[in-house]
């Protein structure tokens, strides 16, 4: 099991009281607008959590599919009684059989979150690919990342020596005692932290057309340029 799957597992139940989760209205209207959504259309929600956008934007009329690997993580949004087809599933080896009219993969819903076995570049192509092939030509998709600039300037030479860091691949691994909700959990961590020149390529070659990069933290999203420090970067892109 990928220790990821792990922990979203335990955390479900708790998930929804985390503060990042409280602008769930206002980015399903942000999103809407960005891009050009209308009820009837067919949205697919990479690693869809809880289902809080899920369930928001098929109130608002759209045909709905949720995408998780996490079983208790979908426990908790198929309780929101949400008009929504829950698919549990690894999304870097699932494609959708009719394609979607657009689709989102946003706070973190896969891309790099990598097992201890996984090569972190690979994993994250194979869901970006998969998302393109279950897409129509010309369908947008939106993706927020980490933002590997917040995380580099935050390293040391001395992460590096100790094996937190390698500024060869990218990757971060390392043991966080997060304070969550539900008290303070051990995390082992391992994330392939990408620069935005880094996304663009994989979004090009998943077959994307990036037309913005724009700052992707939860609370502050908007049509404006990312900010060095801030968590994750939003794309927004078509599919070719």
């Amino acid at each position: 099991m990928n220790n990821w799957q792990d922990f979203f597992d335990r955390h479900a139940p708790h998930y929804n009281e985390n503060s990042f989760t409280k602008n769930t209205l206002v980015e399903v209207q942000f999103l809407w607008e960005t891009m050009n959504l209308a009820p009837g259309m067919r949205l697919l929600d990479v690693g869809c959590g809880t289902g809080r956008h899920s369930a928001e934007f098929a109130r608002r009329g759209l045909c709905v599919t949720g995408l998780d690997f996490s079983a208790g993580m979908l426990e908790q949004a198929r309780a929101t009684g949400a008009d929504v087809e829950w698919i549990h599933a690894d999304a870097t080896q699932w494609v959708a059989e009719d394609p979607f009219d657009a689709a989102i993969c946003i706070c973190e819903g896969g891309l790099g979150l990598i097992g201890s076995d996984e090569d972190a570049l690979q994993h994250d192509l194979s869901i970006l690919r998969n998302i393109g092939q279950s897409l129509k030509p010309g369908a947008p998709f939106v993706l927020t990342a980490l933002n590997a600039y917040a995380q580099i300037r935050r390293m040391t030479d001395e992460d590096v020596a100790r094996g937190t860091f390698n500024p060869a691949t990218m990757v971060a691994q390392y043991k966080d005692l997060m304070e969550l909700p539900e008290g303070k959990v051990e995390v082992h961590v391992r994330e392939r932290l990408f620069i935005p020149p880094e996304m663009l390529a994989l979004l090009h070659h998943a077959g994307f057309d990036v037309r913005h990069v724009w700052g992707g933290t939860a609370g502050e999203w908007g049509q404006r340029p990312l900010k060095l420090d801030e968590i994750e970067a939003m794309y927004v892109s078509v599919k070719r």
